[in-house]
């Protein structure tokens, strides 16, 4: 089992000094993801206790992507000490392992605000996230996924004829 950043490189072509990420398997359906920067995430099966599906992890990351994304000029308008909450929500269609949509709610107390200062902000907001969001824009575009799979010694041996 490889535990080092430093035994693989996991950085894609072409992004020399980003962070790299893995998956390690660390027992049946669970596995721990990493990043280099320190970072450590379980993951696992729905029915592993202390663990996030990969599913929940995708909806995490819009959600996190979506206040990240609006975290300036909400701060700028309600002060860096505001409160804000993303719920993503969505079924999986387990016939074709796809989540056809995923719905977000962005709850904030502009009750400090009058009604159409507070009308503008949210559309600045939506703005802001819909041209910073990556995982949104990537998720509404849709994105090529390669895999690659590197067998190693341990690859399956040919069968004498």
């Amino acid at each position: 089992m490889t535990t080092s950043a430093d035994s693989t490189d996991n950085t894609a072509p072409g992004t020399s000094g980003t962070t790299r990420l893995w998956v390690e398997r660390t027992g049946t359906r669970r596995y721990t993801g990493r990043s280099s920067r320190g970072a450590e995430v379980l993951v696992g099966s729905e029915d592993v206790e202390g663990v996030f599906t990969p599913g929940e992890l995708l909806k995490i990351a819009l959600g996190a992507c979506t206040g990240m994304s609006s975290d300036a000029p909400l701060s700028r308008r309600l002060g860096d000490d505001y409160d804000a909450t993303v719920r993503v929500s969505g079924a999986a269609d387990r016939d074709n392992e796809v989540y056809p949509r995923l719905d977000e709610v962005l709850e904030l107390d502009l009750s400090a605000l009058d009604v159409d200062t507070a009308k503008r902000l949210l559309v600045v907001v939506e703005r802001a996230v819909d041209a910073a969001c990556t995982v949104g824009r990537t998720l509404k575009a849709g994105t090529e996924v390669g895999l690659t799979i590197e067998a190693g010694p341990a690859s399956p041996r040919r069968v004498a004829e």
